[in-house]
């Protein structure tokens, strides 16, 4: 699946999971946790997209180059996510919990949804390696 594709997939998913939940968020939520809920869904979405970039950019290349961009990429997101993570609640002072949620949450999912692309990325149908 493409970058572009794939980045359509996961802006859907968040739209079809948060945006039902939004008018509800309007009501019950000051500005805020609001604010919490779409910067740990931001930080999601961009961690998402990273990660299969990095798998579309390893595809074709050697296992090293391969494992140095998935594994090595991991690293360097999580440590990203924290960071951004740190700041919402430091710098801008986002309540925790409104953040927490939705960043878990999502990476949660998507962590799952990686894991499907990078098993057909390396995997044939009938499971043989490439």
């Amino acid at each position: 699946m493409s970058l572009g594709n794939y980045s359509i997939l996961v802006l859907a998913v968040v739209l079809a999971t948060l945006g039902p939940c939004w008018p509800l968020a309007l009501r019950r939520l000051d500005a805020p946790a609001r604010w919490a809920v779409a910067f740990g869904s931001a930080i999601a979405v961009l961690n998402a997209i990273a990660a299969h970039a990095l798998v579309r950019w390893s595809a074709g290349r050697p296992t090293v180059a391969f494992l140095r961009a998935v594994l090595g990429g991991m690293v360097v997101r999580i440590a990203v996510m924290l960071a951004a993570l740190f700041a919402g609640l430091l710098l801008f002072g986002l309540p925790q919990l409104p953040l927490a949620v939705p960043l878990l949450g999502y990476f949660v999912l998507f962590l799952a949804l990686e894991l499907v692309f990078l098993h057909r990325q390396v995997f044939t149908p009938t499971g043989a390696a490439r």
